[in-house]
Formats: C-alpha cells, structure tokens, sequence
C-alpha cells in the first residue's frame, strides 16, 4: 500500500510539472532562428523550425566543474530572473540534462577559440558549448537576444519565454573589441562605470580603457603621491567639483570587468595632457612651478618635465601601484597631443616610459604618436589620426588597435543638430560608424597588422549617464560587429535592419539611444 501511494504520489508531481510548462508555453513560438535580430552578427546560423520553451521548472546545468563556470551559471540565472520570476538552480552535472534545462559545457565547441562558442537549441534542451569560459559568457549575451526583449525587464512580465530552434557557430573577427570612455574631462562614478561595462558587454566588447588623467583632473588615487587626488581631482570640464576612484573602487570596478569578461585598461596619459598633475606636484614642471587647475578644452599645452628623474620615480609609483590593483595585461601610457614637448625630448621619454611598464609586467598601449620612437616587442600603437604613425609602427612589427577618428570615435556629433559633442573628426551617423573595415582603411595596414578595434567615447560635452548612452547608442552596437564579425559577412542594409528591431531592447533596459532616422525602429 505504502509503495502504491508513493508511486500515485510521484506521478501528480510529475503532472503538475508537465502542467506548469503547458500553462507557462501557450502563445505561438517562433521556429525560424536564422531570423533573429542578433548583433554582432555570427559566423553562422542554421534553423530547425523546432523551438525551445523556458518554463519556472528549469535548471541550469554546468559541466566542467569550477568555480568560474558554476559563477558564469549564476550570472545567467541573475539575467532570467528578474523578467521571468523563475529561481533557476544552478547544478553541476556530469550527464546530459533531461528536458527543458540548459547546459554550460566546456567540451565539444571544436574550432571556436577562447571567445567563441556553439550554441544549439533543440525543443528539448538548451545547450551553450566553449573552449574557454569567456565562450560562454559571450553564448549567453546572444542566448538574452533569442528570448523575447521583454528577458531584460527588472520586473516579471507575463509572456511565453520561446526560443527558435537551431545552432548558432560563432567566434570573433578580432581578439581585442574595446570601448574607451573618458573620466577625466567630466567624471563618472563607479557605479555608471558598472552601467557601461553591462551595456557593452551584452554586444561582447571585451576590454574597457579608462582615461584617469588629463589637464582637467587626476581621477585615481596613488598612495604614494597623494595630492594627486588631494587637489588635482577637485576639477572637471566647466569647473564642476570632479572626483576621483580610491584604490578600493577601482579594484571593485576591476573585478567587475572581470566578472562581465571586460579586461579594465587604466591610461595614464603622458607626457602632455598633464596639467591636473603638474598643479598637485611642482617638482613635476620643467620650472618647477604648480601651474593653476585647468576646466578648459583645448590640448597640448602642458609637458612633464622628462628631463628630470623625478619625473620617471613618478611615474614609476603610479603605474607600479596600478599594476598591483589591474588584473589585466595592459595599460596605457598615453602620449598623444604633447604639442610643447620637443621631439628629441619626446621619443626617449615614451621609450623610457614603455620599459618601466614592461618592467612591471604589463604590456603598454600608447595613441599613434608613440611610433615616432622605438616600439618595444609587444607594444600596442592605437592609431586615432596619424595613417603615417600607424605605417611606422607597422614598419617596426607592432600590431595595431584601430581607434580612426572619423569612424570610432562616438563623441563625435550624429548631424548639425545633435544636441552634445564635437565635430573635429566630421559628423559620424551610424551607418558611418558601422561601413569601415579596419583591415581595409589605410594603406600598408592589413588584418594581420591589426589586434582590434576601440570606440572612444571623450567626455568634454557630457555630464550624465545618459549623455554617455545617446552618444553611445545606437553606433556602440555597430562598432561592436565591426570587432566581431568579419567585413565579408556584413551589410549595412541588413544590419540597420537588426538594429531597428534592437529599439524595444533598447527602451526596456533604459537606454537612451538616438534614433536615427536612417534605421527603421521597432518599438
């Protein structure tokens, strides 16, 4: 008797679960996955005509036991719950889960490298496969652009959570697919720091290049030269109050990055662009004297002194401190727009500047200008201006980052009518920030000479969140497909029309993107 009632028992359960997955799948699904709207575009798509649901009964399952795979798993039960209302376990698993689940497996992605992955959706099972757990966080941001835009609410929403059936092969065109944003002319907290690298990481950008100092403020606290902060923090663009990161927040910010697979790069930019450490350090100056702070514009005015050893213990401390709290291999030293330092004082200071962060392990970004001396092995030139830079370090082996004013620069204005920005570099609509191939753009300059691309965002004509938001989206997005998906495979016409069906995800994640008119929205 006890064992029939076991059995009566075990057999309601297993009804009502089938119930709760009828009751929670009703709406007609979608069948065709070779139709979804997803940026970057991959490398290929194939349709079942099947389809996947999502019910309040599902788990996530993770192979490949770690303690990062097991967290990649919690990031993405973090992503589903809030939209869906479902606590999805997170379970480790050494088996093939039974129906309705999603599996996280490092094993069987074949040829997709570090950052790729295979994601296959059958009416079954979800399964997410990689090489690298970096494949797998970049599976789930497509994973979140299959589900109805609804899946980014912070509130449950009573909808059917369907998934076309099919397989997604993806892999990236380039290793490095970077956002840069400038902290310095205005700053930002660490918090809308946090904001960006989640917006930038959903389209799989996976480096964040901090600009921490210029002429309008130092924004990173060095124990060892306090006054950087002190006094040279207390000003921005306009001559607002400025502020800066203690070595706890940018730790903080640091471990986020790593967490979303977005590598921090800190930029100390030198020796121009110095003014707020000039001001806080007079022993810095070529007269030995603290200049005023600075909440202009303009560039090019100030030098360290790179004659003076004082300058290079400086230097020294600040990024050897920097080095301590970044977890990354690089950081960038700047060296653009130095207009009043003398060339022959020019190149032995950014040589000597490469060997002291060599020394420190990390591995040096400079802008363009740097090329006008002697690359170390391994240094990175970000061509910005200078086509004739960019041949020279070329010329001397090194691979560039691609950062073309014209093209990737996004603090430049959409139109004449745009409401913040410049327009030095020209007006950049999004279809001229998304029609360039960096392997393609200069002469002398192919794909192999090339480790990515970087969109800079400076920050002379922004103030808030979503200042950064307007000029950011929707040409960010774009960007991002120009880093990931080869130049063949792209199509302007095509992509706008991806884009435009972004809109209402766009909206319900409160981005506050310009619409331009040239992309047919979908809200």
């Amino acid at each position: 008797m006890k064992n029939i009632k076991q059995r009566s028992s075990y057999r309601m359960i297993i009804t009502i679960g089938a119930l709760l997955m009828l009751i929670s799948c009703t709406t007609q699904p979608p069948t065709d996955l070779t139709g979804e709207n997803i940026i970057p575009k991959p490398v290929s798509v194939t349709a079942t005509g099947d389809y996947f649901c999502l019910g309040p009964k599902a788990v996530i399952y993770v192979q490949d036991q770690s303690g990062e795979n097991s967290a990649i798993g919690n990031y993405l039960s973090s992503v589903l719950k809030p939209a869906t209302g479902f606590n999805l376990e997170v379970k480790q698993t050494g088996e093939i889960p039974g129906k309705g689940n999603i599996l996280l497996t490092l094993s069987g992605a074949g040829q997709v490298g570090d950052e790729g992955y295979i994601l296959t959706v059958t009416k079954k099972l979800i399964t997410i496969a990689a090489n690298k757990p970096a494949g797998l966080f970049n599976g789930i941001q497509t994973l979140r652009q299959l589900f109805p835009a609804e899946i980014e609410s912070k509130t449950v929403q009573d909808i059917d959570w369907h998934i076309a059936g099919g397989t997604i092969t993806d892999y990236p065109a380039y290793s490095y697919r970077g956002a840069m944003l400038d902290v310095t002319r205005h700053f930002f907290t660490a918090d809308e720091v946090k904001r960006y690298i989640d917006l930038i990481s959903a389209y799989k950008i996976n480096k964040l290049h901090l600009h921490l100092s210029d002429d309008q403020g130092w924004r990173i606290e060095i124990k060892s030269w306090p006054n950087l902060t002190l006094y040279g923090s207390k000003t921005e663009v306009g001559g607002g109050v400025g502020g800066y990161y203690t070595q706890e927040q940018y730790s903080d910010i640091v471990k986020y990055g790593d967490e979303h697979f977005v590598t921090i790069i800190p930029e100390i930019d030198m020796p121009g662009h110095t003014n707020a450490a000039l001001a806080s350090y007079p022993e810095l100056n070529i007269n030995g004297k603290a200049p005023e702070l600075y909440t202009g514009t303009e560039v090019g005015f100030s030098t360290l002194a790179t004659k003076k050893e004082i300058t290079y213990k400086f230097i020294e401390d600040v990024f050897g401190e920097l080095a301590k709290l970044t977890t990354g291999p690089y950081m960038h030293i700047g060296g653009d727009e130095s207009h009043v330092t003398k060339k022959e004082d020019y190149i032995p200071f950014v040589e000597r500047v490469q060997d002291i962060v060599i020394g420190l392990g990390k591995t040096p970004i400079g802008w363009d200008e740097i090329a006008l001396g002697k690359l170390r092995p391994g240094v990175i030139p970000q061509y910005w201006s200078s086509a004739v830079n960019a041949n020279k370090a070329v010329e001397q082996g090194a691979k560039l980052l691609m950062s073309p004013s014209s093209r990737a620069y996004i603090d430049m204005k959409y139109d004449s009518l745009t409401r913040i920005g410049y327009t030095w570099a020209g007006l950049i609509e999004v279809d001229k920030a998304y029609n360039w191939d960096p392997a393609t753009l200069e002469k002398g300059i192919g794909k192999e000479n090339i480790i990515g691309i970087e969109a800079a965002l400076w920050a002379e004509t922004i103030t808030t969140m979503k200042d950064i938001e307007y000029l950011a989206f929707p040409r960010l997005p774009g960007l991002a497909e120009v880093g990931w998906t080869e130049a063949s495979a792209r199509n302007w016409d095509e992509y706008k029309i991806r884009l435009g069906n972004h809109a209402k995800r766009f909206i319900i994640m409160d981005i506050g993107y310009y619409p331009s008119k040239l992309v047919p929205w979908v809200e």
